[in-house]
């Protein structure tokens, strides 16, 4: 993808981050959706839908299919990848999906409700030691012991990059250890697995997403889903939600409504800014 700049970045690709880039192309703004790796599981698992107007007793893979076809006969583009850091950067917003960046005036988060929660000490430690991506920060630990908590399918590959470039590896996957927490003064020193501790200087927690709440440092949640107002706006300015990230019902119908409603919103604050 040779464009980098947008007017509206979607992060997810379901229902509500797909009704939301349909509306923001309709209303002449440029979008980027962006999709994790993972896929739109929920839906694309589902057998039979009995409750979305119009398309009764479609399999949730179909509909899912449908709904994308309606990206690209667009030509809205559509990006699979790990998101690994947003920054506010004045009136607009730099995206990472591992080493490429990308730009917009507004996000929409349509991430899905499965939103991983932090470990102990990942928040407060990240760009201090913790990382979301090995090929972007590997360089700054060779010669250095890191740990890698891989939770992602290409969390091996990765770790054995790090390998590669002169860095000594501790890989922990799902069957080794459960739970973790993450230590240090200013900076990472060790890593504790079930209670065991590991030096190192650097952690590198590779899940299929990241958690909206850790990639923007205050956004506000609601019981674990990230908080909104009716107009879809979160806490954050130029930064919206919709679907099943921003709170139940779980459903097709709520998720399509409440991604319009995000990106007339967007779209009304690239005006005011």
């Amino acid at each position: 993808m040779n464009e980098t700049g947008f007017d509206i970045i979607v992060l997810g690709g379901g229902p509500g981050g797909i009704s939301a880039a349909l509306t923001a192309h309709a209303r002449g703004r440029k979008t980027l959706v962006i999709t994790n790796p993972g896929g739109t599981t929920a839906l694309a698992k589902a057998h039979t839908i009995d409750n979305y107007p119009g398309l009764v007793g479609m399999s949730g893979a179909d509909m899912l299919a449908a709904m994308t076809k309606g990206l690209a006969d667009k030509e809205i583009p559509v990006l699979t990848g790990r998101v690994t850091g947003v920054m506010p950067m004045g009136k607009t917003f730099m995206v990472s999906v591992g080493t490429d960046v990308y730009t917009g005036k507004a996000l929409i988060l349509a991430t899905g409700s499965a939103q991983p929660k932090a470990y102990p000490g990942e928040s407060e430690l990240l760009g201090k030691g913790v990382s979301y991506c090995a090929t972007c920060d590997g360089m700054f630990y060779r010669g250095k012991k890191v740990a890698v908590i891989g939770l992602s399918a290409e969390a091996k590959e990765e770790a054995n990059f790090l390998t590669g470039i002169g860095c000594e590896v501790e890989f922990f996957d799902k069957t080794r250890a459960k739970r973790y927490e993450i230590r240090g003064e200013g900076k990472v020193e060790e890593l504790l697995a079930d209670g065991a501790a590991y030096p190192v200087e650097g952690v590198f927690v590779l899940r299929d997403t990241v958690a909206s709440a850790v990639l923007l440092p205050g956004l506000d949640l609601d019981g674990g889903h990230i908080a909104v107002d009716r107009e879809m706006r979160t806490s954050l300015p130029g930064v919206f939600a919709c679907g099943d990230c921003a709170g139940r019902p779980y459903q097709i119908a709520k998720a399509v409504g409440e991604g319009n409603i995000a990106a007339l919103s967007a779209d009304t604050f690239i005006k005011e800014n």
